[in-house]
């Protein structure tokens, strides 16, 4: 996640102060969606910085109904926000509320909450559409003197959005999922690495690649983090990056050769 500027990082810190306090009332009260929409909008407008009058609007027509919010970047919506009441605990059937919505307009981000919790998830256009959870975050929970939660909440905010905050998370997020990590211990690299930890601790024995491979599919890597779509994906990104690596490593090998030949090609006659 991107360094929060000093003032903006003021801004959000301020601003927890004050609307925390406001969220937590309205919980007690168990307030309505429409009173939980009042409350989003001073949010979003106040702590995470997007103009209540041009990017914040609840016009966006979806199957003829429309969604609650929306938040628009340089004049083209980005986000979808699906509010719930205050009080109503956030379910998997209002995430796919959510989903629908955004592929239904093709728009890569929800966040679905009842304005304590915000879940932001990055929607996927495959077949059939899918959805990650980016982020998780507790609005009661965020100190304002805490550096990583300021972060933390400064990711949604419209100066980092700008930026491509969300992305980024999404890509860390993807990066050290299971399915990656786990794949990832199969990798020849990884495999001959811990073979020669155990070359060091055992030096009598001799162990080999697949007698480790077999140790993690018995008893270390579950069945589900190898095998299906998502292993699938991980293991394609996995062998095109071992690829590429290994095609740097030729090209580097090869260099000097071709300076050689290079050299040999330009210099002139030697004149007997």
């Amino acid at each position: 996640m991107a360094a929060v500027p000093v003032k903006i990082q003021s801004r959000i810190a301020e601003g927890l102060k004050r609307f925390q306090p406001i969220v937590e009332s309205a919980k007690i009260r168990d307030v309505n969606e429409s009173d939980t929409v009042v409350l989003l909008t001073g949010i979003l407008s106040e702590i995470l910085g997007y103009d209540k009058y041009t990017e914040i609007t609840t016009e966006l027509a979806i199957r003829g109904t429309f969604c609650d919010l929306a938040l628009k970047i340089n004049g083209k919506v980005s986000i979808l926000l699906e509010a719930k009441a205050i009080g109503i605990e956030l379910k998997e059937q209002h995430v796919k509320q959510a989903v629908d919505y955004a592929a239904n307009k093709g728009i890569d981000w929800v966040i679905l909450t009842n304005a304590v919790s915000w879940r932001v998830y990055k929607i996927l256009f495959t077949k059939p559409i899918q959805n990650v959870l980016v982020l998780d975050i507790d609005f009661l929970q965020l100190k304002p003197k805490s550096a990583d939660d300021l972060e933390l909440f400064y990711s949604i905010a419209k100066e980092a959005v700008c930026k491509s905050s969300l992305e980024n998370c999404f890509t860390q997020k993807q990066a050290t999922n299971r399915f990656m990590i786990g794949n990832i211990l199969y990798c020849e690299s990884v495999l001959n690495a811990i073979k020669k930890e155990l070359k060091f601790l055992y030096p009598d024995i001799k162990v080999t690649n697949d007698e480790i491979q077999n140790v993690l599919n018995k008893g270390i890597v579950k069945r589900e983090v190898i095998e299906g779509e998502e292993a699938e994906e991980a293991q394609k990104k996995i062998a095109k990056a071992i690829k590429k690596k290994e095609k740097v490593k030729f090209v580097k090998a090869t260099e000097p050769v071709a300076e050689i030949i290079s050299e040999e090609e330009s210099s002139p006659p030697i004149s007997e």
